[in-house]
């Protein structure tokens, strides 16, 4: 193998070790919030009869969350529900805005 061909390796293996650190500290300052995503739009656990990502299929649906700013998901400002209720985020699955 080359000189050019070993240091282009290694500055590769740097870079890809450069942006997993990154990629795991993004991680670390997000948390799941349940009840916060549009339907179609959550990041996973849409509950019983869907797969995952992008499953949801009501409007801030209880069971289904998304990755939020960590400390963030209460404080996410959501419409109220039809009885005039406030809606939050939670750190647990909700009970609420469940399919039929």
């Amino acid at each position: 193998m080359s000189t050019t061909l070993k240091t282009l390796a290694i500055a590769g293996a740097v870079a890809a070790s450069f942006g997993s650190v990154a990629t795991t500290a993004d991680a670390a300052s997000k948390e799941k919030c349940y009840g916060v995503s549009l339907a179609g739009a959550n990041d996973c656990a849409a509950g019983p009869g869907t797969t995952c990502a992008g499953t949801s299929v009501t409007d801030y649906q209880g069971n289904a969350w998304t990755l939020v700013d960590a400390g963030t998901c209460a404080t996410i400002e959501l419409p109220a529900q039809a009885d005039g209720t406030a809606r939050q985020g939670s750190l647990d699955a909700l009970d609420r805005d469940l399919p039929a």
